[in-house]
C-alpha cells in the first residue's frame, strides 16, 4: 500500500512537469500560426498598457503586446535547448561510451580530462568568448550552452557504459568475437539510453535558464526577436513602478525550468526499474 502511495506521487510529479512543458511546447506552436499581436510592432499609444482588453497580459513600454512576445520567446528558449541539448548529447555521448568501454585506456584518460577542461569553462564565460570572436547572437549561445553542457553527457554515458559493460550479454558479446562499435550500438545504447533522456530533459532546464541568462545580459537571442531574457532586461528600469512587465518572463522562465526538472525526476523514476522497486519495497 506504502508503495503504491509512492508511486502515485511519483507518476503526479511527471504529470505536473509534463503538463508545464506541454503548456510551453503548446504556446510555442500556435505562436507559428497565431499570436495575438506582432510581437515585434512598436506601438506608443498601447505603451505600458494595463493587463485586460486588448492586451490580455498588458504590453511593454514601447506598446509591445506582453503575450504575443511570451508565446514567441517560448519558441526561441525551446530552439535554443533543442540545438544546445542536440549538441551535447551528440558530442557527449560517443565520448562517455568510448571511455566507458576503455576504462582503463590511455583513450579514456584522455577524453575525461579534456572533459574536466571543459566542465571548467560555464556557459557564461564560454558564450563571451564566443561572443566576442563571432558577435552575440541565438547562434553564439546555443553552441555555448551545447559545449558547456558536453561534460554531463559524457559522464553519465560513462557511468552508465560501465555498468553494462560488467553483464553477462555483453561478456558473452565480447567472447564470441563482436567488434566494440557492434557492442556499442547494440547492447551499450539500448541499455543507456533511459539515462541519456533523463539527462536531456534536466540539461533542456539548464539551457532554458542559460538562454535567459545570456539574453539578459545581451549576449544571447538579439532584437527584434522576442526573448524571455531580454524583456527581463528591458523590464529593470521599470521594475519598481511597472513591476509586472519582469514578473510574466519571470514566471515564464520559472515554470519551464520546473517543468523540465519534474519532468526528469519522473521519468528517472520511471524508467530506472531498480530504483522503482526500492521506492516500492519501502
Amino acid at each position: 500500500m506504502r508503495g503504491l502511495a509512492m508511486r502515485g506521487r511519483l507518476n503526479a510529479g511527471l504529470v505536473a512537469g509534463g503538463a508545464l512543458v506541454a503548456v510551453v511546447v503548446l504556446a510555442a506552436l500556435v505562436s507559428f500560426v497565431w499570436t495575438p499581436y506582432d510581437p515585434t510592432l512598436v506601438d506608443a499609444a498601447a505603451k505600458l498598457h494595463e493587463p485586460g482588453g486588448g492586451h490580455l497580459l498588458g504590453a511593454d513600454k514601447f506598446g509591445r503586446d506582453t503575450l504575443s512576445q511570451l508565446m514567441v520567446g517560448a519558441r526561441t528558449t525551446l530552439y535554443v535547448g533543442i540545438v544546445a541539448v542536440g549538441i551535447a548529447a551528440l558530442l557527449g555521448t560517443p565520448l562517455g561510451v568510448l571511455a566507458g568501454m576503455t576504462p582503463r585506456g590511455w583513450l579514456s584518460e584522455l577524453v575525461m580530462r579534456v572533459n574536466d577542461l571543459v566542465f571548467a569553462f560555464p556557459a557564461l564565460l564560454l558564450a563571451v568568448m564566443l561572443g566576442a570572436v563571432y558577435g552575440a547572437g541565438t547562434l553564439t549561445a546555443m553552441i555555448a550552452i551545447g559545449v558547456a553542457t558536453v561534460p554531463a553527457f559524457a559522464r553519465v554515458a560513462r557511468a552508465a557504459t560501465l555498468q553494462v559493460m560488467v553483464t553477462d550479454y555483453v561478456l558473452a558479446a565480447r567472447a564470441a568475437g563482436r567488434r566494440g562499435g557492434a557492442v556499442a550500438l547494440r547492447h551499450v545504447l539500448p541499455n543507456i539510453s533511459s539515462v541519456l533522456i533523463v539527462q536531456a530533459s534536466v540539461s533542456f532546464a539548464i539551457a532554458i535558464l542559460a538562454e535567459a541568462a545570456l539574453s539578459f545580459l545581451g549576449f544571447g537571442t538579439r532584437p527584434p526577436t522576442p526573448s524571455w531574457g531580454r524583456m527581463l532586461q528591458e523590464s529593470q528600469e521599470l521594475l519598481f513602478s511597472t513591476p509586472r512587465l519582469a514578473l510574466w518572463p519571470g514566471l515564464a522562465v520559472a515554470l519551464a525550468v520546473l517543468g523540465f526538472n519534474l519532468l526528469g525526476d519522473g521519468l528517472r523514476d520511471f524508467l530506472d526499474p531498480k530504483l522503482r522497486r526500492i521506492r516500492a519495497d519501502g
